[in-house]
């Protein structure tokens, strides 16, 4: 292994111990960063991901380091790490030492830019490292209605304490179509992914495609390279209108690879969608209507054992589906906030084990890349660091 990659690696071990504890900041430090002006400022259209709630307090998406690692700006008050500002610089620290000094991401530009109903575009589509638009339709789910909701989702709790105060609401597919192309034409953006909560099978089929259609009328893009995230339908010749109607690549969630600890943590995908069985074969059918590696699953890793997720992403990968295998995070509002995910090592790890499964079955970096909502993973910095795809590995 070359020492640019020895460094690198060592560096992964600090970003996967930010990725679990956080960082510990003093809010006040961000009146020296312009946010929300050359900055760009956190909106919370769907999740809450720090670890404790901050109304009213703005904070920054992420950062990056030296080496070209993206890091998603975590709040832990309790974090041993910390950012700190001094020499008219930041800079990430451990217990008060130094590590290296960070640039934040740069706000977009048509985050400046409103639809053509008034709406801020920034409040519709928020703009991840890497040029992906995350469109999060909803921001509340439909089970807790019937209290079925996954036990370590808090998309509920995250609309009751701030949709009011950031103006976050249902989006339209007019908004959608509006918000991508600006950020395809401004911001050099290339892949859309399109999630929110829960919704009756039959509206949430009629809205893909609405939302597909707005996007190729505003791009004059065929294929924009959209992933489509759905629940499992029961009736499973649906899925080739997601295919029919524009998209590129299909994203169904089954979580959790154990069938009774799905059952418990995923009562309403239990119960709502034929069960865990059906997830699995939904799975299945979709590679058959999308192809080999433009399907994705993933797993809230650290709530099962390590062998249990991973025997289900070596599966999904024979059977041509990609696995997203990123840390649980225990989020505020969602009903295990107060539990704890397993230690940084353990999590890099499963990143290790899992990049290896795919790596093995095939599965290229772009294709990853292709199906995945963010770019910033752990299992994204490996096939970076082992293709030379980052900037400190291009400039040796």
């Amino acid at each position: 292994m070359s020492i640019i990659k020895d460094k690198l690696y060592e560096e992964l071990i600090i970003k996967s111990e930010v990725i679990i504890d956080g960082v510990n900041v003093n809010p006040s430090i961000f009146k020296n960063l312009d946010l929300g002006g050359k900055y760009q400022e956190q909106i919370h259209s769907l999740f809450e991901m720090d670890h404790e709630q901050h109304v009213g307090v703005n904070f920054p998406c992420g950062f990056t380091s030296p080496s070209g690692l993206n890091y998603n700006f975590c709040w832990d008050t309790k974090s041993k790490y910390s950012i700190e500002y001094y020499n008219e610089k930041f800079y990430l620290t451990e217990a008060g030492k130094e590590i290296f000094p960070i640039e934040f991401y740069h706000r977009p530009t048509y985050y400046d830019f409103y639809t053509s109903d008034g709406t801020e575009m920034s409040h519709v589509g928020t703009y991840g490292k890497g040029g992906i638009v995350g469109i999060a339709y909803s921001n509340e789910c439909s089970l807790k209605e019937k209290g079925l909701d996954c036990l370590f989702c808090n998309a509920n709790a995250t609309k009751d304490a701030y949709a009011e105060e950031e103006n976050i609401n249902w989006k339209n597919p007019r908004q959608i179509g509006e918000t991508v192309a600006s950020a395809f034409k401004h911001d050099k953006a290339t892949h859309v992914n399109v999630t929110g909560g829960f919704i009756p099978e039959r509206r949430e089929v009629d809205y893909y495609i609405d939302v597909a259609e707005e996007i190729k009328e505003n791009t004059g893009l065929d294929d924009f390279n959209g992933t489509a995230v759905i629940g499992a339908p029961i009736d499973l010749d649906v899925i080739i209108k997601y295919k029919e109607a524009g998209y590129r690549t299909l994203a169904v969630q089954i979580e959790i690879w154990d069938k009774n600890i799905f059952k418990t943590i995923c009562p309403g995908k239990e119960k709502e969608c034929g069960g865990y069985d059906h997830w699995v074969k939904t799975l299945e059918y979709a590679v058959k209507v999308f192809g080999y590696g433009r399907v994705r699953t993933g797993f809230v890793t650290g709530i099962e054992p390590k062998a249990s997720t991973l025997e289900g992403v070596e599966y999904f990968a024979s059977k041509g589906i990609i696995s997203l295998t990123n840390a649980w995070n225990p989020n505020p509002g969602s009903k295990l906030e107060g539990h704890r995910t397993p230690e940084p090592s353990w999590h890099l790890d499963m990143a290790i084990k899992s990049y290896a499964i795919l790596k093995k079955a095939g599965f290229t970096f772009e294709q990853y890349c292709d199906v995945s909502p963010s770019y910033d993973f752990l299992v994204h910095d490996i096939y970076r660091i082992e293709d030379g795809l980052l900037p400190i590995s291009k400039n040796k």
